[in-house]
């Protein structure tokens, strides 16, 4: 293991992820990591846009720095700050940091949530600059060969207040993931869940029903993450009818009438 690698042991994924590939996303990806290119995961939530940036760690054999975005995370979160140990003030490097030194991928995920501040940083780390600038240090880090910058968000979710800019989104090579076919989607769940494929496949026409809701008041369909969470749920014992109702709808609306609307579903589906 390289030097700067050191202290990073844990960010390595050792066994291969289960992932099955969608459509081209792979070779993009790979290309761009060649290339020194950033990357833009989008898609709606829990379709693979997370197990495919592991998987491809693991591939690359590169540590994975995943930070979850939200409201308050701010450049420091990201890039560092000084703490008090003892009697002196000790700088601890960010994730961002640690992986710009390390040459490791740094993957933002759900980008848009985090403080607008936070694009001070990724606009230089995401063009041909590679560079992290660090205020408080009064330093510059280029980024080591085999760094990469991956971010994602959920296009059909976020209000226009949440929205990546232009300024920022054209700075990357940009991957649209979707849900899976019905038929990989059903190959995916009898592997996570270990369910056979006649559930698997109950349970994806299930979500294909809760996907036709989208305009009709619900957010968003049910994700494949959460078909697993039922098929686990049902595997271990949890009537499917229960099993459905806490792993998906519940999941999806707390309106009475959409979830009484989603019940008929499943009754007519099992």
């Amino acid at each position: 293991m390289d030097t700067k690698e050191k202290g990073l042991e844990e960010y390595f994924i050792r066994d291969e992820p289960y992932y099955e590939s969608q459509s081209n996303e792979i070779l993009l990806a790979t290309t761009a990591y060649l290339n020194k290119l950033p990357l833009l995961l989008k898609g709606p939530t829990g379709c693979g846009k997370t197990r495919f940036m592991q998987w491809l760690a693991w591939k690359l054999k590169r540590p994975l720095i995943t930070v979850s975005c939200h409201d308050d995370l701010s450049t420091s979160d990201l890039v560092g700050r000084y703490l008090i140990k003892g009697n002196e003030a000790v700088w601890v490097d960010g994730p961002l940091t640690m992986a710009v030194k390390a040459g490791a991928i740094c993957y933002l995920d759900e980008v848009v949530e985090a403080r607008k501040d936070t694009t001070v940083v990724i606009h230089p780390l995401a063009d041909d600059r590679r560079e992290l600038p660090i205020e408080k240090l009064g330093r510059l880090f280029v980024a080591a060969d085999s760094f990469m910058l991956a971010v994602s968000y959920n296009p059909g979710y976020q209000s226009v207040l949440k929205d990546l800019k232009p300024s920022t989104r054209q700075r990357f090579v940009s991957i649209s993931f979707d849900y899976p076919s019905p038929e990989l989607e059903r190959t995916i769940v009898q592997q996570e869940a270990g369910v056979d494929e006649i559930l698997a496949g109950q349970l994806v026409k299930l979500a294909t029903m809760t996907r036709g809701l989208k305009e009709s008041g619900l957010p968003e369909g049910a994700s494949t993450r959460l078909l697993i969470h039922a098929a686990i749920l049902f595997n271990s014992g949890i009537d499917i009818t229960m099993a459905c109702r806490a792993g998906i709808l519940e999941s999806l609306t707390d309106d009475e009438d959409m979830l009484a609307a989603m019940g008929e579903m499943v009754a007519s589906v099992f």
